[in-house]
């Protein structure tokens, strides 16, 4: 994809968000769900789509420690030397989450949140200034899809955007592992 359609897709995909809708997006794992991790209403779009309980909380991406440093309080800092040393993307759940729409949010104030490492992503989440939400791209209790071609009519005609990069990519991605941190100590939920 050259330079120009790259740029156009993102902002595409910027238009949609800025205005509380939902996008079909690759990140650095499986193709993902998202929308404006800020905005309640985009995100209770996203839980009917996806046919999900509304208390089961998201995942949200985000491309530099500074963006947890904001939208969580006091953070183990440990954690990110931690995640330097991880190949495989890692999502960590960190406590007290701040200024998150509030179902994004666990019930006990927890957020999941990826430093992400896709180029798209990384420059759409940098363009908004806002984490976004990742939740995978298919309805609940249904298989992840590994690749674009995999993910359902239903779910693609239900988003408001469909992003174009990296459709034709066949890789068989997975989901995250997902961490806990807490006083120093690793708990791994998803390996």
């Amino acid at each position: 994809m050259n330079e120009e359609i790259f740029i156009d897709d993102a902002e595409n995909a910027l238009n949609v968000l800025r205005q509380g809708g939902i996008i079909l997006y690759p990140t650095d794992t499986i193709w993902g769900i998202g929308c404006d991790a800020t905005n309640a209403e985009a995100v209770g779009k996203i839980i009917a789509l996806k046919q999900r309980p509304p208390q089961k909380s998201f995942v949200v991406l985000a491309t530099s420690e500074k963006d947890i440093l904001q939208y969580t309080a006091s953070p183990d800092l440990a954690v990110f030397d931690y995640l330097q040393t991880v190949t495989k993307p890692t999502t960590v759940i960190y406590e007290h989450a701040l200024g998150l729409a509030e179902n994004v949010i666990n019930e006990d104030g927890s957020v999941a949140i990826r430093i992400c490492s896709d180029e798209f992503c990384r420059y759409i989440i940098k363009r908004f200034r806002k984490p976004i939400v990742s939740t995978s791209a298919n309805i609940s209790g249904e298989i992840s899809p590994a690749n674009f071609d995999e993910i359902s009519s239903t779910v693609k005609q239900s988003v408001d955007y469909i992003v174009q990069y990296r459709q034709q990519d066949k890789s068989r991605n997975t989901a995250s592992s997902i961490i806990k941190w807490k006083n120093g100590v690793l708990q791994i939920i998803r390996p």
